[in-house]
């Protein structure tokens, strides 16, 4: 890097004093991107705080001897510096840039599935076959009338019984090589986030359906890639993939379109409708057009779960049978408006008790079922992860909705 030019730190990330050594401080990358965390020394983290974009190395050089009482620095301790962070992916400079212009997105959950294909489709197999499980599916039915289906996004060894009771179902009753994979954002501050990549496992390349991104961003309108990265560590999306992969290997070409959605704490705050935000308006409306525009069979997956509760989560109690209970009837009351297809009554429910409960599921099913409104849902498997330690519970459910 020249003496001119402007390092930048990179967004997404976080710093912490050294607890063995409160001389030095630890950064680390919230979306784990970057291999391992770096540490660097009181001082460095000052410097480095000047890494805006703005400032040229010989600025921040100048800055840093007048904060330590005109004592020389040389240049090469900066330059150094910037090296170190480019090479750790925590600089917005080419090693960085590098990893997000990849066409392919290399998978972020191994660990929760395994790296190897055979084990990976014995994995998967287990799920349908194991004792929760509804079975391998049967050969597809005459009757393809299946439109979209809610399917969780938590790691498998919890919730993999339900992913299978909503997957088999998919392969039995859905008629689409192109499936629009709409998810919670864990990472993103956007509302709306595309991504143009293609998604890797180890059961290889999905590819995404660029022609409708591109007629998607036609009528949503601009920022649909602004926050793009966020894509890269997310679960929603990848954990659903490998299951059509599974389904499908072999069977058909299939394409994906990944959309990833923000939170809609802002609606629930204020009180209003989601339908009243201009971006979710914009969104249901981009949906349906493109949808009527499309010419083959689209198949909406809504990747989202339910509650989240305990200490884990910042309540004050641990979860115990009677807050199991509650919540299993709130969750009952909430999945019964689904099955009606009234994504009003569903937010109400939800925004009614301030979403105490964190129902991540929230954004993307509404969305989904504002947009196509298909006849009717139902509700094919629930179940609540509980530790045993009361620290946490997860529940989840896997919903058809048919024509």
């Amino acid at each position: 890097m020249s003496h001119s030019e402007r390092p930048q730190l990179r967004p997404y990330l976080a710093a912490a004093q050294d607890d063995g050594d409160p001389r030095f401080v630890v950064l680390w990358d919230k979306l784990a991107l970057a291999p391992e965390p770096l540490r660097v020394s009181i001082t460095e983290f000052f410097w480095l705080q000047q890494f805006d974009g703005r400032r040229t190395l010989r600025e921040v050089q100048a800055e840093a001897i007048g904060q330590a009482g005109g004592q020389l620095l040389p240049l090469e301790l900066f330059t150094s510096l910037v090296t170190k962070l480019e090479q750790a992916l925590f600089l917005d400079g080419p090693s960085f840039r590098a990893k997000l212009a990849d066409p392919v997105r290399e998978p972020s959950c191994i660990g929760c599935y395994p790296a190897q294909p055979a084990a990976l489709r014995r994995q998967m197999r287990g799920l349908f076959t194991g004792a929760n499980g509804p079975g391998l599916p049967d050969r597809p039915k005459r009757e393809r009338c299946l439109r979209a289906a809610l399917i969780p996004h938590i790691d498998y060894a919890r919730g993999g019984a339900t992913y299978a009771w909503g997957f088999k179902e998919v392969y039995e009753r859905a008629d689409a090589s192109l499936f629009v994979i709409i998810g919670t954002s864990h990472y993103g501050m956007r509302r709306f986030t595309l991504t143009r990549k293609n998604f890797k496992t180890p059961l290889g390349i999905v590819a995404t359906d660029q022609d409708y991104i591109n007629r998607l961003v036609k009528h949503y309108g601009a920022g649909l890639f602004d926050d793009e990265i966020s894509h890269l560590p997310e679960h929603s999306i990848e954990l659903e993939v490998v299951f059509l992969q599974y389904l499908y290997e072999n069977q058909r070409n299939i394409r994906i379109v990944p959309l990833l959605v923000g939170p809609f704490q802002d609606a629930v705050d204020n009180g209003h409708s989601p339908k009243e935000q201009s971006d979710i308006k914009r969104m249901v409306k981009a949906l349906r057009k493109v949808e009527s525009e499309t010419k083959e069979p689209i198949f909406y997956i809504i990747s989202g779960d339910l509650a989240h509760i305990g200490p884990k989560f910042g309540d004050p109690e641990a979860v115990e049978s009677n807050i199991l209970r509650h919540s299993r009837l709130r969750d009952e009351a909430l999945l019964k408006q689904a099955e009606n297809v009234d994504p009003e009554a569903f937010y109400r429910l939800i925004a009614d008790e301030r979403d105490r409960r964190r129902i991540c599921g929230l954004p993307p099913t509404y969305t989904v079922l504002e947009a196509i409104r298909p006849g009717r849902g139902k509700l094919l498997h629930y179940d609540q992860y509980v530790h045993p330690r009361g620290a946490e519970s997860v529940s989840f459910a896997s919903m058809a909705f048919y024509q």
